[in-house]
C-alpha cells in the first residue's frame, strides 16, 4: 500500500488524496501536524523527506516529494485506460505551471489569512485574479466548443485536479470567484465526478438529473 504523509488542510495533499480516491487507490495516510506543531521540521519526518515538505508519498520503491509528480505516478500506475494522464505532455506541463503559480498566489494568500504566513498579500491576490481571468477565458471558449475540461478530451485529467484544488480554496485567501462564472461551472463539474471526496470547506455535488 502507498503511504501518504499528509496535512489535512494542504491543497497539494488534498490533490493527491482526491486523485487516489477517484482511481480507487487505498492510501495509508500518516497525519503530520504542520500547524501549529511544525512536525515536518522534526527528525522523524526529515528522515522520510529531507526537504521537510508535504505531501510525501512512499511508493515502496521511492519517496516522492513533489505533489505533481505524485499525480503523474498515480495516474500512470493505477488508471488502466490512461485517460487521467494526458499523452500531450507539453499541455500537461503548461497547466501544471499554472497550478504552481496559483499555489504561489491564491495558495499563499490562503496561508497568510489562515496561519499568518508572511506574504505580499496584495500582490498574491492580484496575481490570483489574473490567473483566474486566464482560466475563465479558456474554460468559456472550451464550453462554447463543447468541452467540459481543461484539455480537449471528453473526461477530466490530472490537469483539472491540479488546478481545481487551488481554485476551490481561493476564497479562504480573500479571492472571490463571483466574477468567474465559467470557472464556477467547471468546479461544479469536478465536484460531480464519481468518487469525489471532500475536505474541510469543500463538498461534493449530486450528479445532474438526466434531461
Amino acid at each position: 500500500m502507498l503511504t501518504l504523509y499528509d496535512f489535512d488542510l494542504s491543497a497539494e495533499c488534498y490533490a493527491v488524496r482526491l486523485l487516489a480516491a477517484l482511481l480507487g487507490v487505498d492510501l495509508d495516510i500518516r497525519r503530520i501536524d504542520v500547524y501549529p506543531g511544525r512536525e515536518q521540521e522534526g527528525e522523524a519526518f526529515l528522515a522520510v523527506n529531507p526537504l521537510g515538505t508535504l505531501p510525501a508519498l512512499d511508493t515502496g520503491a521511492a519517496v516522492l516529494t513533489d505533489w505533481q509528480a505524485m499525480l503523474v505516478h498515480l495516474a500512470r500506475h493505477f488508471d488502466p485506460d490512461g485517460g487521467w494522464c494526458p499523452s500531450d505532455e507539453v499541455r500537461r506541463l503548461e497547466w501544471f505551471g499554472v497550478a504552481r503559480r496559483l499555489g504561489g498566489s491564491a495558495g499563499l494568500a490562503r496561508l497568510h489569512d489562515g496561519t499568518g504566513e508572511d506574504a505580499d498579500i496584495d500582490r498574491c491576490r492580484a496575481e490570483a485574479h489574473r490567473l483566474l481571468r486566464v482560466l475563465e477565458r479558456h474554460i468559456w471558449f472550451g464550453e462554447r466548443d463543447g468541452r467540459d475540461w481543461l484539455l480537449p478530451a471528453d473526461r477530466p485529467s490530472i490537469c483539472d485536479i491540479a488546478i481545481f484544488v487551488h481554485v476551490i480554496l481561493c476564497e479562504e485567501g480573500g479571492i472571490e470567484r463571483m466574477d468567474y462564472p465559467a470557472v464556477r461551472r467547471w468546479t461544479d463539474r469536478v465536484r460531480r465526478i464519481a468518487g469525489f471526496v471532500p475536505m474541510s470547506g469543500i463538498f461534493p455535488l449530486a450528479p445532474l438529473a438526466a434531461a
